[in-house]
């Protein structure tokens, strides 16, 4: 035979099996790796960072992408790492767009073959630039629940990075849950006017507890530092620090980005992408927050307190009851 037309009969036998394969219900033919893209402008261990890394390292790890991600890269230098990205091969590129809007915005027209997936107090862009947000006012409204039901002076303090949306509706919904415990306490808020800056944050918590403040809200790292050397109450923001602050840290506010990265990562390698705000996927009935496991402060907190704060999350998880969005700057209340 041939050897020339034996090699066309073999190919063309291997394409119709392949095809037939394809073709048969439940069978999938293997996809190659999505190429993904992360930049971020702090640190990987950074609380509201660390969950979207951890998220596409869990895809990785699975050997659904190829990824590759930048860290502490400066506002002046992200639409130049951004382009870098978009230029190399990547199918889709995650990050954070809140100081850099135009910039992001800009590049993502340029490149329309490309999904964008980035955080954004915006809205999504046609045709390829969705948006995600930390809507984890949820569990936020929970261990402001706790933090209302543990202060003995009735002053609790609160330390963020920045007064935006994202910041603001979380120390909102603490603020509320706190109030509905305890309707005398009072508020003081600080903003540090950085993303990472633990001996800033620290500091601030400081100022608090010589103020009278004995449970801490710590939406940035260095608070619990301040609340376990003087020895009061705080209360995490998006990941769970109780196993560094064991005798420290009361009660957490988890944030989830995995149901955020697989929804975009599925639509991507399906072709399917689309500009959507992905925000949803961070609530609880999306697994994509949650109150932390109480660990040691489970027989720490009075039981009545913790039977009111599971009605509540019952009542979350089966729609009776809503957490308000407020992305107002929250204020002082303390006199």
């Amino acid at each position: 035979m041939n050897i020339v037309n034996h090699g066309r009969r073999f190919a063309l036998a291997a394409g119709v099996a392949l095809a037939t394969v394809a073709a048969l219900p439940g069978v999938a033919v293997a996809q190659a790796k999505l190429k993904v893209a992360a930049i971020y402008t702090v640190p990987f261990e950074q609380q509201w960072v660390s969950r979207i890394h951890q998220a596409l390292k869990a895809a990785e790890a699975r050997g659904e992408i190829e990824y590759k991600a930048t860290e502490n890269v400066t506002n002046a230098d992200y639409e130049r790492v951004m382009r870098e990205y978009a230029t190399a091969g990547n199918q889709m590129i995650v990050g954070e767009a809140f100081a850099v809007e135009a910039a992001a915005r800009r590049v993502a027209k340029d490149f329309p073959k490309i999904s964008f997936l980035l955080g954004s107090s915006g809205k999504p862009q046609e045709p390829n630039f969705s948006i995600f947000d930390n809507f984890i006012q949820e569990p936020a409204y929970l261990s402001g629940m706790i933090a209302g039901g543990m202060t003995k002076s009735n002053k609790i303090g609160l330390v963020g990075g920045f007064p935006i949306p994202e910041v603001n509706r979380l120390m909102q919904a603490f603020m509320a849950g706190a109030k509905e415990i305890n309707p005398k306490v009072e508020f003081t808020v600080t903003f540090i006017n950085s993303w990472f800056d633990p001996p800033k944050a620290k500091e601030a918590a400081m100022a608090m507890i010589d103020r009278g403040v004995d449970v801490l809200y710590a939406e940035r790292f260095g608070v619990s530092d301040a609340a376990k050397e003087r020895k009061v109450l705080a209360i995490g923001n998006v990941i769970n620090t109780q196993p560094q602050y064991p005798d420290t840290v009361v009660a957490s506010a988890l944030w989830m980005m995995e149901p955020t990265i697989d929804h975009a990562i599925k639509l991507a390698k399906d072709g399917q992408f689309k500009p959507e705000d992905y925000g949803q996927y961070s609530t609880m009935k999306y697994k994509g927050s949650a109150l932390a496991p109480l660990g040691t402060f489970e027989s720490k907190i009075p039981a009545e307190l913790v039977a009111k704060v599971r009605a509540r999350e019952k009542e979350i998880l089966d729609g009776t009851f809503t957490v308000k969005v407020d992305d107002t700057q929250p204020k002082s209340t303390a006199r």
